[in-house]
């Protein structure tokens, strides 16, 4: 059975620690929601996508799948680069170097990948509170 931040964890934790449940859900919904709607040089662009590939991505890291969502979109979205440099990051950070840095995304500015950073740091944040509770 499925268990999700929105469905289970957020009343969970809001019953442990009150209010501390809506300022995590903030926090994690800000993050999800930043967008420039730009990617590299083109503007206007739906950027939902991406980020919804990014935080699944690093939830199937940790093992956490979801039914509903189609996971070759992570495939198609997310080079392989980009997917080496997440799971690095989210598994042994101590292990991330400025060549991995850079060798992703090559044509994006550094606060698109900034906000790559605050993608997965969030959702690997919301991926051990699920363990946890």
């Amino acid at each position: 059975q499925d268990y999700t931040w929105e469905d289970h964890g957020y009343s969970l934790i809001n019953r442990l620690y009150p209010d501390v449940g809506q300022l995590l859900d903030e926090k994690f919904q800000v993050v999800y929601n930043l967008t420039y709607n730009t990617i590299a040089m083109h503007c206007g662009v739906d950027t939902s996508m991406l980020r919804r590939a990014i935080w699944n991505y690093v939830h199937c890291v940790f093992g956490i799948r979801y039914d509903d969502y189609d996971y070759g979109e992570v495939n198609q979205l997310l080079e392989r680069s980009l997917k080496i440099y997440i799971k690095t990051v989210a598994c042994y950070p101590e292990k991330t170097t400025k060549r991995m840095y850079t060798q992703f995304w090559r044509h994006f500015k550094h606060s698109e990948k900034v906000h790559v950073n605050l993608l997965l740091l969030e959702a690997r944040m919301q991926a051990a509170l699920l363990y946890a509770l």
